[in-house]
């Protein structure tokens, strides 16, 4: 359960140089940070709402507790292993050198036992407080994640965020069996929609980091292409994204609240993703291309459709 992590943090420390004194905040702020927890927010913004629409109103609160900690838990600890593995690119790049590992205040093994302490009980949590298929969903997401993205993908292929990027798209089916102890088309069709829109969105932000990426030698699309080729490529997956969020309608037998917001945020999506585009094609300039916008709208535009994806029922 993952995405890119937006935040950025610059400083004029030199990159790897121990952080002096760090004091009992400082270290257990650095554990929280090799989680990244923005990234938790937005996978566990698809978690719930999917919760609500399995069960077609409200979930019990139990139930959504202890999805929510294992979901976090499970995260976290892909996150944490994942910065044990890059943290010699972290070190480098400007987005990334003021986490915990490229400033040594907390050691490479002990962030591999606090990742792996934490799968262990994200799956015991999920296991027997929800049920064992949501377990092993959340245990596979953060496998694929780790051993899939960030040590195969990541290094070698532009293609590295397209399928890396499925490891994301697990929280939709985990709130799904979590309600019903089953998988259905309905979650499928929300995990192919986290599945398109991640490229939009982390290509957006890769563009803002080319020369990070590009400096440690991480093949990112906006590395090896043009920015108008990017670009065209976001809107071609934007068209995918908005047509897939609209057969959820009928797959579900959605009430009309859903397909009407879906329309209208996907009409938004594809008008800013095809300005960008426009853009690019007059300028390759990071300034005149201006990627950040759509990041950040594709943010909300997850963040709304999902929040549309929970009212269905409660509206219907």
């Amino acid at each position: 359960m993952t995405a890119l992590d937006p935040q950025v943090s610059v400083s004029a420390q030199t990159p790897g140089e121990p952080t002096p004194q760090a004091g009992l905040r400082d270290v257990v702020a650095a554990y929280v940070g090799l989680t990244k927890p923005r990234v938790i927010e937005l996978l566990l913004l698809t978690t719930v709402p999917v919760m609500f629409f399995a069960q077609r109103g409200v979930p019990p609160l139990g139930l959504v507790i202890a999805t929510v900690l294992g979901g976090t838990l499970s995260a976290g600890s892909a996150n944490a292993l994942n910065c044990v593995y890059d943290r010699d690119i972290d070190e480098q790049m400007r987005r990334t050198r003021r986490r915990a590992l490229p400033r040594h205040i907390v050691s490479p093994r002990a962030a591999l036992v606090f990742g792996l302490v934490l799968a262990v009980v994200s799956t015991l949590v999920l296991g027997i407080w929800v049920n064992w298929l949501s377990a092993g969903l959340a245990l596979t997401a953060s496998a694929f994640y780790l051993f899939v993205y960030t040590m195969v993908l990541k290094r070698r292929t532009a293609q590295n965020i397209v399928w890396g990027g499925l490891a994301g798209c697990f929280p939709a089916l985990i709130g799904w069996t979590a309600v019903t102890g089953e998988l259905a088309w309905a979650p499928v069709v929300l995990f192919g929609v986290v599945f398109l829109w991640t490229p939009p969105h982390t290509w957006a932000l890769a563009m803002r980091y080319r020369e990070d990426y590009a400096a440690v030698d991480v093949p990112m699309l906006p590395v090896i292409k043009s920015g108008e080729q990017v670009a065209r490529q976001i809107v071609a997956y934007s068209w995918a994204m908005v047509a897939l969020s609209l057969a959820l309608w009928p797959v579900a037998d959605t009430g009309i609240a859903y397909p009407i917001a879906a329309a209208a945020l996907g009409a938004l999506f594809l008008v800013e993703a095809h300005l960008m585009w426009s853009r690019a094609r007059r300028s390759d300039e990071l300034a005149e291309i201006k990627p950040m916008r759509l990041f950040h709208w594709s943010n909300l535009y997850l963040s709304l459709l999902f929040v549309a994806v929970a009212l269905d029922p409660l509206l219907k």
